[in-house]
């Protein structure tokens, strides 16, 4: 696979107001609440095209492995990065599979019964390290959070 990004600069909310008008309304539809709690605004050093994709493929996993009660978009700083978590409730992922989690064709058992191919967290992670960030997943009180760790500008 061959992965390009045009490395540049974006304000957050340019890419969060992307994302929410994409999934806002297909949420609202299927009942599923989506929160995106307050931030402050910033430059990025991104692909900002290339982020949103990371962050489109992390909701469309929530939609597909999540309970479809809770998605929530959160942030903080750190060391000069924005940290973007999307959480899930519902998660039924099992810890010990964290680790292989962004290997390429890769699915957790809890993937069985979805349609998928195990490219998307492969994806992310790869944009990710092309613009100079770094992605990482957990799982904390049964939910499954992933968070984007993006320079900021």
């Amino acid at each position: 696979m061959s992965f390009e990004v045009t490395q540049g600069e974006a304000f957050l909310s340019a890419v969060i107001t992307r994302i929410d008008a994409r999934y806002a309304p297909q949420l609202a539809m299927s009942g599923t609440e989506f929160v995106i709690q307050k931030y402050d605004d910033c430059i990025l050093s991104c692909d900002p095209d290339r982020l949103a994709e990371c962050l489109q493929n992390l909701i469309e996993n929530a939609i597909k492995y999540g309970d479809g009660r809770r998605i929530e978009i959160s942030f903080d700083k750190m060391d000069g990065c924005e940290l973007i978590t999307v959480l899930n409730a519902g998660c039924t992922l099992e810890a010990k599979e964290l680790p292989q989690i962004f290997e390429s064709f890769h699915r957790g058992n809890n993937a069985r019964k979805v349609p998928g191919n195990g490219l998307g967290l492969f994806i992310c992670k790869r944009l990710m390290s092309l613009m100079g960030g770094e992605v990482y997943a957990d799982i904390r009180d049964e939910c499954f959070c992933i968070t984007l760790v993006v320079k900021m500008a």
